[in-house]
């Protein structure tokens, strides 16, 4: 089968569970609804062949609601097939983990958890995993300041004035749009 024979079968199963397809240069998208996100991942795995998880990540689409949403990348061992899986999620919503779907989901959803600060349920170690227990941040997400936050562990965070900050490839949070936060959009003075 084919993914664009995959794609058709998970609106067919899911049928108004999958708000949307995208194929964009041969690559294929999926939008669920979060509540029937592990059960569409599940359902990749056991029914269509899709044996591997590459990646998890988070968007953060600051002053949209929902505020976040979640990508998956799913391929086959033989790479014959790559599915892209997005479901977007409200800042006080919580993820399913599919951990119990492919083992090696369980450092990519931490790493989401660390950073950007959506939790998942049923996740069997979720704690933080590049940053130190107990700091109360999210350094990914777009409201967090360039220069980052004062910290009470100074030979751990530095405070000072970050290297990149202003520069012609940093983007800034908030803005009127998309197009005025593009890096490419500020004048570098």
């Amino acid at each position: 089968m084919s993914v664009t024979a995959d794609v058709t079968t998970l609106q067919s199963f899911f049928g108004e569970k999958v708000w949307e397809t995208l194929e964009f240069r041969g690559e294929h998208t999926v939008r669920v609804e979060l509540a029937s996100l592990h059960a569409l991942l599940k359902k990749c795995r056991d029914d269509l062949g899709y044996e591997l998880i590459l990646d998890i990540s988070s968007i953060d689409h600051f002053g949209e609601d929902p505020r976040f949403e979640m990508v998956y990348e799913i391929a086959t061992l033989d790479d014959s097939k790559h599915l892209r899986v997005k479901a977007k999620v409200a800042e006080d919503e919580s993820v399913p983990s599919i951990t119990d779907i492919w083992l090696g989901a369980d450092w990519h959803e931490r790493e989401v958890w660390d950073m950007m600060g959506i939790p998942f349920t049923g996740h069997p170690n979720m704690k933080r995993i590049l940053m130190w227990e107990g700091y109360p941040f999210f350094p990914l997400r777009k409201d967090f300041p360039l220069a980052g936050r004062p910290s009470d562990m100074p030979d751990v965070a530095f405070t000072g004035v970050a290297p990149l900050e202003g520069g012609p490839f940093v983007t800034c949070a908030g803005g009127e749009d998309v197009a005025r936060r593009e890096p490419r959009a500020q004048v570098v003075k």
